[in-house]
């Protein structure tokens, strides 16, 4: 990562300590060593630098024997790095706001300096990443002072991990948008959560209260290390887990409808005009053909009555046939019910042409929908009874539909809602089933389901966390353009990478320039232990067999023991 001297010539520059009087002992201060220069590359100039240190000259002061060195000169460029802070600055708001690939970044940087893509890679994950982190770890006076005006809102989630790995977990402080702990677990008990959040308790600040999902592990780890602060549960997370019997009977509907429906009318939805191997519509210099060169502000009209209806066939043979596609997203967007609802409306759609004018195709495009919905239509009907209690409770738990209330007012009408339910005659195994669900899932999350009414500024649900996640991962994928390659990234340095940053370049600049040292070197050292676990993580057969000789030449440096 260093920049070869040779390409630049010229005199040089040295920066004196600005301190001309002890911060101890006001006595005089005097030159303790003059650096070498170093050559420094900065998006403006490249220069020749070198300061010029300093200690106290009174022997007898406890800080006679700290080197002093210059601001100014520790602000161009950290130590044994010969690029500038604002040449890593950009790298790092290239690669996190402009969602840059390396080799893009490189295209750019390499018209102004000298650097590799090599190390523009080097200098995001070694320099960027660990002075992001730095920065982070100095805004402990943003939280002193919100925990001494209204308390500390902390945010728990976790990121499932893939393929065994430790599972990356993030704490953040909702009001102040701290991050307080990112890391990984290789465990979800009590014990690890609690080793996990302790030293958040060790800053000895106010925390007013917690949200997280209602995960085994959590629930005592929080209680034990918080035991003054409310524990509040995730209401997002709460309404997948009261929806899983709905959601998973509409899924098999969904399933038995499709099949259905395909059985019955499948050879006449199947896709139209298909030719020339599966090719569609086509542009660039070898476009597909087009039947007529129409302006795009004017409709494609049919010219015959023929035309016309096999156009309305398509069309309604395309929009049973993305029906058939729908995907659920619970717990309010159940694919099984839209599912239905869509084919029926379809159906009396074909009812009301065929008073019209019947033809054969719409016969049995009605015939095929008639005899699927019918045999959906009880399973239909009793899933729909259950999902209107899942919007309902949905609406309950929502303060835009009913504000101004405390977390017991809605506490009371959430169970005087299942007390109403459980009042009514379950005509179907289904619904009493998907109740006694709501029932025992309500109870079991009430403790901590109600305290985002009383605490201001605390939120319903961890969605925020969950999009930071979502986030990451999007970034990840737009920068690399590999799905497998996102994933590694995530386990290598998914804490780094989560971290917040600055809005704007120029901030982004002066926060990492003004990073002490000492932090510096440790959080590089943190990073690159945590990327060593990954050492042998490799498909490729070179590079696995060069690391392999490595251990061994390790090993064969090992004395013998002496018998």
């Amino acid at each position: 990562m260093r920049t070869q001297g040779i390409f630049y010539s010229g005199s040089g520059t040295v920066y004196d300590c600005e301190l001309d009087k002890c911060p101890k002992c006001n006595g005089q201060m005097r030159v303790a060593y003059t650096s070498k220069y170093k050559t420094v590359q900065s998006m403006e100039e490249v220069a020749m630098i070198a300061q010029r240190a300093k200690r106290c000259a009174n022997r007898s002061c406890d800080l006679s024997s700290r080197i002093w060195g210059s601001a100014e000169w520790g602000q161009i460029a950290p130590v044994s790095c010969t690029y500038g802070y604002d040449v890593i600055a950009q790298i790092g708001w290239q690669r996190q706001s402009m969602q840059q690939p390396f080799a893009a970044i490189h295209t750019d940087l390499r018209r102004r300096l000298s650097i590799s893509e090599s190390q523009v890679r080097a200098l995001y994950h070694y320099r960027y990443l660990p002075l992001l982190a730095c920065h982070e770890r100095e805004q402990l006076n943003r939280l002193k002072i919100v925990a001494d005006q209204v308390g500390l809102l902390l945010s728990l989630d976790g990121l499932a991990p893939e393929g065994g790995e430790p599972q990356l977990w993030l704490v953040r402080e909702l009001l102040s948008g701290v991050t307080l702990r990112c890391g990984w677990m290789s465990q979800q008990n009590q014990a690890a959560f609690v080793h996990f959040l302790q030293p958040i308790a060790d800053l000895g600040l106010q925390v007013t209260a917690v949200m997280s999902d209602k995960q085994s592990g959590l629930l005592p780890a929080v209680a034990e290390v918080f035991p003054q602060s409310r524990h509040a549960f995730c209401q997002s997370h709460y309404l997948r887990n009261i929806a899983i019997p709905v959601a998973e009977a509409d899924e098999a509907m969904k399933m038995r409808l499709r099949q259905d429906v395909r059985a019955a009318i499948g050879q006449s939805i199947r896709q139209e005009d298909v030719v020339a191997e599966g090719v569609l519509t086509i542009t660039g210099v070898l476009p597909s053909p087009v039947e007529t060169a129409t302006r795009v502000s004017e409709p494609v009209l049919p010219k015959d009555s023929e035309q016309i209806r096999n156009t309305i066939l398509r069309d309604l043979s395309r929009r049973i046939r993305y029906l058939l596609t729908l995907k659920g997203r619970p717990p309010l967007r159940l694919a099984g019910i839209e599912m239905f609802v869509g084919l029926s409306e379809v159906k009396e759609c074909l009812e009301r042409l065929m008073i019209y004018h019947s033809t054969p195709q719409l016969l049995t495009l009605h015939h095929g929908l008639q005899t699927a919905l019918r045999t959906a239509q009880a399973t239909y009907s009793v899933l729909r009874e259950s999902a209107d209690w899942l919007e309902h409770i949905a609406t309950l738990l929502d303060p835009e539909h009913n504000p101004d209330r405390s977390g017991e007012q809605v506490r009371q009408d959430l169970f005087a809602y299942l007390a109403k339910i459980q009042s009514t005659r379950f005509r179907d195994p289904l619904l009493r089933n998907a109740f006694r669900s709501i029932l025992k899932t309500t109870r079991s999350y009430a403790p901590g389901l109600f305290h985002c009414y009383d605490v201001p500024n605390l939120p319903r649900t961890n969605n925020d966390r969950e999009n930071d996640f979502r986030t990451l991962g999007r970034r990840l994928l737009r920068t690399t353009g590999q799905k497998g390659l996102t994933l590694r990234i995530i386990q290598r340095q998914g804490a780094w990478e989560l971290l917040p940053h600055p809005d704007t370049l120029h901030e982004t600049i002066r926060v990492v320039s003004h990073i002490r040292p000492n932090n510096f070197q440790d959080e590089r050292l943190r990073i690159q232990q945590h990327r060593n676990r990954f050492k042998l993580h490799t498909r490729s057969p070179k590079l696995a067999k060069y690391q392999l000789g490595q251990l061994e030449q390790l090993w064969y440096s090992i004395p013998e023991e002496s018998p």
